[in-house]
């Protein structure tokens, strides 16, 4: 009978009877670096099932066919951790790190934890009684440990399925640590706004946009189509019913970023909407600041340093530093000496920014140039123009002072992340606060080396394309 059936009914069949184990990975997360203190595991686990259930509800999804389980719940049983060690006796070091390269987090000194969690992740499939595990394309290096690892165990291999991985609102990966990166399921509409308008979204580049990936991956699919809100005098409201002709338009600059953010929060606030009313209510609101208590609600420091305090570290990751592109460049009306840019670096608008640089660039060799910007400095006014960013130079002191602008790699766009290699993973801070001279500390270890490269303490700075240079001030400082 089973032959008579066209795939369509097939497939219906398979999914009528399909049933979904979601494992919430509590020891993997506390492994993991320990991004998950011991004390919250089980608030955060309550939380995110009910944060799934509310998210699958408001897109219709029936939950009858769901099972909720947390890995301690087996994963600390004496079959389970027999098998572990079983596991570790055949497993070798250098396929336990190459299966967790892109999903444990990587640090200079790696825990041992680290390499155990591929092994965990695989015993899951047994422990669990699954037919296949699904996950994103980062996981398939721990797919294919556990195709190689369980047989050898006497488990049977599983099925493994994968979706892509959607490029975050920064114009990297989406992490879990950059905050700018990803929309929460309980973000309020104004972080909704913040956030999009942050987001990196060049005009005509569809390579690593975080926005229309969105569009791609999870408005469509839940659609059919996408609206484009936009003012009549730019065309009116237009209906897109394929992602690719939406795409087509936005590479030819025929949909604005801007428009395309408007039209993605009008869209995503209604997903959340729903989401935001269901735990509007006490005890899920008491859940929710238990899970993920507010730092700034903490009890208060003591004034004066602690005893045996460490003191605050002063890394590179803390500094905001994009790819800019001049768009503008006029004389400062109040002074001769400086210059106000209009540099695009990657939001809805471009920054303003005020530089000393009259003396030492002509105005034509700024104009549409790719340049380095601080971003994160606090906003300051220049002569009664406010300076939204500091944009970075190469300079030589002397009788004959030269002074040049970074150069990012060629091929780069604005808006992307400038990082001091080995430290691209972190978090640069909201604003840099001026009476802690954050900048001021890690400046003092900036510098061009021979062979032109800007560098920390001779560590190159970087984009995902190659390093940031300059053009001739080897030996020059930083500013």
């Amino acid at each position: 009978m089973g032959d008579s059936l066209s795939p369509e009914e097939k497939l219906s069949l398979i999914t009528r009877n399909l049933q979904v184990t979601i494992l919430f990975a509590d020891l993997h997360a506390y492994l993991d670096n320990m991004k998950a203190p011991w004390e919250l595991l089980e608030l955060r686990t309550s939380y995110y099932e009910n944060v799934i259930k509310a998210m699958l509800e408001s897109i219709g999804v029936p939950l009858e066919k769901l099972r909720f389980i947390k890995g301690t719940d087996y994963q600390l049983s004496k079959e389970y951790t027999l098998d572990v060690y079983r596991l570790s006796s055949v497993v070798t070091q250098h396929d336990a790190k190459k299966a967790g390269a892109e999903v444990v987090k990587q640090v200079e000194h790696p825990l041992l934890s680290g390499l155990l969690y591929p092994g965990l992740q695989a015993l899951d499939e047994e422990y669990l009684k699954v037919d296949a595990q699904f996950g994103g394309v980062d996981q398939r290096k721990i797919f294919t440990f556990a195709e190689k690892y369980l047989p050898a165990l006497g488990y049977s291999k599983r099925i493994h399925l994968m979706n892509p991985m959607v490029p975050g609102l920064t114009g990297s990966k989406m992490s879990s640590s950059e905050e700018e990166s990803k929309i929460d399921l309980l973000d309020r509409k104004e972080d909704v706004k913040k956030k999009l308008k942050k987001a990196f979204c060049e005009p005509g580049n569809v390579e690593n946009n975080g926005v229309l990936a969105f569009i791609r991956h999870v408005l469509f699919p839940l659609k059919s189509e996408f609206v484009i809100l936009r003012d009549e005098k730019w065309g009116g409201n237009k209906t897109y019913t394929a992602y690719l002709d939406l795409e087509k338009d936005f590479a030819d600059e025929v949909v604005h970023p801007g428009d395309l953010k408007n039209s993605v929060e009008v869209a995503l606030n209604k997903l959340l909407d729903p989401i935001r009313e269901k735990f509007n209510t006490p005890a899920l609101k008491k859940l929710s600041s238990a899970a993920y208590p507010d730092p700034s609600k903490q009890k208060p420091a003591v004034k004066g340093p602690a005893k045996n305090s460490e003191p605050e570290e002063v890394i590179p990751s803390r500094l905001d530093i994009r790819v800019g592109k001049v768009i503008s460049v006029d004389k400062h009306p109040d002074a001769d000496s400086l210059y106000v840019e209009k540099i695009d670096v990657g939001e809805a608008e471009p920054r303003t920014v005020v530089s000393g640089l009259v003396q030492f660039v002509p105005k034509e060799e700024l104009q549409d140039r790719l340049v380095v910007v601080l971003c994160n400095l606090k906003p300051q006014k220049m002569r009664g123009v406010e300076s939204q960013g500091m944009l970075l130079c190469a300079s030589v002191e002397g009788v004959n002072r030269k002074v040049e602008p970074l150069d990012p790699p060629a091929g780069s766009a604005p808006g992307e992340r400038v990082f001091v290699k080995g430290y691209e993973k972190g978090q640069p801070d909201e604003e840099l606060k001026p009476k802690k001279k954050v900048f001021e500390k890690l400046q003092a270890d900036f510098k061009i080396s021979d062979e032109y490269i800007a560098q920390w303490k001779q560590t190159n700075f970087m984009t995902k394309l190659g390093s940031v240079s300059c053009k001739s001030l080897k030996g020059g400082n930083i500013s």
